[in-house]
């Protein structure tokens, strides 16, 4: 409270005729336990910058979910007094490969997207990059050197976004190994953390800030969605941080078969964050739709299968979407040929849908187009309509 009586008299000395802008960063971390520090807002700004129409107080802060529940949802003397809110998302893409032209670091379509799955499009870890590196230079200054600077990040970055973050760090954990996701059940099961309030408070959280997504199975109950995980520094750390004694390099990692089951979960995060541009390739973006994933357990009739990315349209289609991460032209061969073919006829059997099924294959350098792709694909976009704004 005398930090406020004190910035008070600070602005009262200033002239009234000029605008003044009151900047609180990282708010959360000013409201300790007997800080009275929600109690010294509301007054300030209720009783003295309501009162004025030369201040603008701006509040700002990493934690998304207590500025929700402390100031937006706030039933109490801040409830109803913003003006605008303004959410920072990660960039795209498209504004990661601006943001690396500007900073003068030439990097191909591909090496773009492979940054972006290793630490998304946050500009604090991408603002270090250096121009004239190449991608895995730049990958082992960032996570691999001795003293590289993400290394540990992955602590300080849950700590400092949370409380109680040991509870947040579980479940990540848990979610890193399950790519299709899980449910609230099995989170449970693996974390042995109990149902209840607190587990729903960590969940929203961690939805809240973007480390996690809600992803609804296909004609199935809300109450049985998932929980995936889709931070991509997060993953990054699980696959080849958390627990790595040796001393790889970007390169020797590459070599790996790790590598190869990442590149896959990682490229289907990033088509589903792109989705808007997926839609847009398909010329559906006009279209009402909505994004599920669909897994069917095996039985006597069926064989088991798992769709991560489909498209429910309302002008009666589905996009089953594949996302294929190779170096190269992708090639269906006749297994794989055969695989679509009864991914589609198992999931409409199954959902006894009588939408049009159309296959639609998302690859770095497009797909090869052999007697097996005209038989089966209807749909096929490259990595760069990813890019488009």
């Amino acid at each position: 409270m005398e930090a406020f009586f004190q910035l008070r008299d600070y602005l009262n000395t200033l002239d009234e005729a000029t605008k003044k802008v009151v900047f609180l960063d990282e708010i959360a971390w000013f409201d300790t336990p007997r800080s009275g520090f929600l109690a010294g807002l509301d007054s300030f700004w209720n009783q003295y910058c309501s009162k004025r129409n030369d201040i603008v107080l701006v509040i700002c802060g990493s934690a998304a979910s207590w500025i929700i529940k402390k100031v937006v949802n706030d039933r109490g003397g801040l409830h109803n007094r913003l003006t605008h809110q303004l959410l920072l998302k990660p960039f795209t893409l498209s504004e990661t490969a601006l943001f690396l032209e500007k900073k003068r670091v030439n990097l191909s379509e591909k090496e773009v997207a492979q940054l972006y799955m290793s630490v998304g499009g946050i500009p604090f870890y991408l603002n270090d990059i250096e121009n004239g590196k190449s991608l895995p230079q730049i990958l082992d200054k960032l996570f691999f050197e001795p003293q590289a600077k993400l290394k540990n990040e992955f602590q300080n970055l849950y700590a400092s976004l949370f409380k109680n973050n040991h509870l947040h760090e579980k479940i990540v954990a848990a979610l890193a190994q399950k790519s299709k996701g899980l449910t609230r059940k099995e989170i449970i099961e693996i974390t042995g953390i109990k149902t209840g309030g607190t587990l729903s408070l960590v969940l929203e959280e961690l939805i809240q800030c973007g480390f996690i997504q809600i992803i609804y199975p296909f004609q199935k109950a809300r109450e049985e969605h998932l929980y995936r995980l889709v931070d991509e520094f997060s993953l990054f750390y699980f696959k080849f941080l958390f627990n790595n004694k040796g001393n790889n390099s970007w390169q020797q990692i590459t070599q790996k078969q790790a590598y190869k089951i990442w590149t896959g979960y990682a490229f289907e995060n990033l088509c589903f964050k792109h989705i808007f541009q997926i839609k847009k390739a398909l010329g559906i973006s006009g279209i009402i739709s909505n994004v599920y994933s669909y897994t069917s357990k095996g039985d006597e009739s069926y064989p088991g299968i798992q769709l991560d990315l489909v498209i429910d349209r309302d002008d009666n289609c589905i996009n089953i979407v594949e996302a294929k991460f190779y170096n190269d032209e992708f090639v269906i061969t006749e297994e794989y040929e055969k695989q679509l073919r009864r991914k589609a006829f198992v999931f409409k059997e199954k959902t006894r849908t009588r939408k049009n099924i159309f296959i639609t294959i998302v690859s770095v350098f497009g797909v090869q187009k052999n007697r097996h792709y005209l038989s089966v694909v209807h749909n096929q976009l490259v990595l760069g309509e990813l890019f488009t704004p």
